[in-house]
């Protein structure tokens, strides 16, 4: 009995090992995509204007003197225009050239007075957010607004978070600024996020926002093309622009993508982040109006 037993307790040993390995691949291959990499057929419903394919805005940081001396002459020869998040004390420094970039027709956009992050990083131990209070981050967003008004003549239309960090306090006081933001902007700008913006579902208060310093064009257009694929938003945030370097946007780089987005075969519509954020919000509001009236 043992010698019939032992192999048939075998048989069923094994099939049940077979069976499981194939369960087991089934569920494991439920989880093998990277829930982060490139969203390939994921295309938005939303329209963009003329038939273009995608929406990029260039924005760089700080006001920093290279953006006068090196990026605003290639800007203006190919004529993108772009979004300045800027440092007030920098923009007073070269007021004139400034006033220059206003009247070229680019967006200058709020970065906070004092450029508060968390005090994790030593430069912003004496202005951290933890701690901040959302009464306090409202009033340095408006004390930054009076000032560009003050320097440039111009109301800020949108926001770019400093060091992308959207929070104030620290521990159960913890809260989101976000809100401050939705409720003085028309749009938040982030910063070294992930993707870009599915027009149709974003969410104007944070947009995703990825790190040009540093990119050879052909990463690049990687980025670029995947957000015409899909029919998305791209913003992209630099500050220095020059040869290269530590936070630099490589003036080779800004050409090869001027060139790039002015080819119509390319179906880019390349602009500051509060006309394009405008464009979203109209488009919104007339598929809500034209959803309402279908019922």
């Amino acid at each position: 009995m043992k010698m019939i037993v032992v192999p048939c307790f075998i048989g069923v040993l094994t099939l049940c090992l077979c069976s499981c390995s194939r369960v087991q691949t089934r569920k494991s291959s439920a989880f093998d995509s990277d829930p982060y990499e490139s969203s390939a057929g994921i295309s938005s419903s939303f329209a963009w204007p003329e038939g273009k394919r995608a929406a990029v805005s260039l924005t760089f940081d700080d006001a920093r003197p290279s953006q006068l001396d090196v990026g605003m002459p290639v800007l203006e020869g190919y004529g993108v225009k772009v979004t300045f998040y800027v440092s007030t004390p920098n923009v007073e420094k070269r007021l004139a050239d400034w006033r220059g970039v206003v009247a070229a027709g680019h967006e200058i956009g709020n970065h906070s007075m004092r450029h508060p992050c968390t005090g994790n990083f030593p430069w912003s131990r004496q202005k951290a957010l933890e701690d901040y209070t959302l009464a306090q981050m409202g009033a340095e967003l408006d004390e930054a607004n009076a000032e560009i008004e003050r320097l440039l003549n111009v109301r800020a239309a949108t926001f770019a978070y400093p060091c992308g960090q959207k929070f104030v306090g620290r521990g159960k006081d913890v809260r989101s600024y976000v809100p401050v933001v939705a409720s003085r902007f028309l749009a938040g700008r982030g910063w070294r996020d992930e993707g870009a913006n599915d027009p149709a579902f974003c969410d104007l208060a944070q947009l995703m926002t990825m790190e040009l310093d540093g990119l050879s064009f052909e990463q690049l257009k990687t980025l670029v093309d995947q957000a015409a694929e899909n029919g998305f938003w791209l913003v992209l945030c630099g500050h220095d622009i020059g040869a290269g370097g530590r936070q630099t946007v490589t003036v080779d780089t800004l050409r090869a993508f001027c060139e790039y987005a002015r080819d119509p075969k390319n179906g880019l519509w390349v602009d500051t982040v509060a006309n394009i954020s405008r464009y979203v919000v109209e488009q919104r509001a007339a598929g809500h109006q034209n959803r309402v009236s279908a019922r």
